[in-house]
């Protein structure tokens, strides 16, 4: 199985932006200015309420002593993809991983790894959000399920989050 792309209902047949679109293209830039995300050649797509994709490569800086990517990796992408997809349904304050189970299936040692996040259940204060990933071959290499919760920041506080959402509404 091949993972392919989600389409995306981020903006209107008109091609003005829906609040939703507004906030999910938001969350992106929120993403993008992490400064941990400057350790990591990866992208965030959110691809629809409750989903996100995050795209990534693996290689041999991502390794540990034996040849394949470290587990933190595994940890790092399979989180921010199930903390994306809950996101979605918080437009106001951001999000904080309070548990998250890891389970590996299969060491990876190189090219593009897609973690794919959807919320599960929760909407007002604990959200519940899956994720997997799956390697260049299409194949399911580990998957993890988070507990979220809201916290006291403000989403539009945010730099990341703040200049992305002007940059689209205006």
């Amino acid at each position: 199985m091949r993972c392919s792309p989600m389409s995306s209902t981020a903006t209107l047949p008109d091609g003005t932006a829906s609040g939703a679109a507004l906030h999910w293209r938001a969350l992106e830039g929120l993403y993008a200015s992490a400064p941990i995300n400057r350790l990591f050649e990866s992208e965030l797509a959110v691809t629809g309420e409750g989903a996100a994709r995050i795209s990534f490569m693996v290689d041999e800086r991502c390794f540990h002593a034996a040849g394949a990517a470290h587990g933190t990796i595994y940890f790092k992408m399979l989180d921010d993809a199930a903390f994306y997809a809950a996101n979605t349904l918080v437009t106001d304050r951001f999000l904080l991983t309070t548990a998250f189970n890891l389970h590996f299936t299969k060491p990876v040692r190189s090219g593009r790894v897609v973690a794919e996040g959807r919320w599960i259940s929760g909407r007002k204060r604990v959200l519940v959000a899956e994720s997997r990933l799956v390697d260049a071959e299409g194949e399911e290499i580990g998957r993890g399920t988070g507990t979220f919760m809201r916290s006291r920041i403000a989403l539009s506080g945010l730099p990341g989050y703040a200049a992305r959402l002007e940059a689209a509404a205006g």
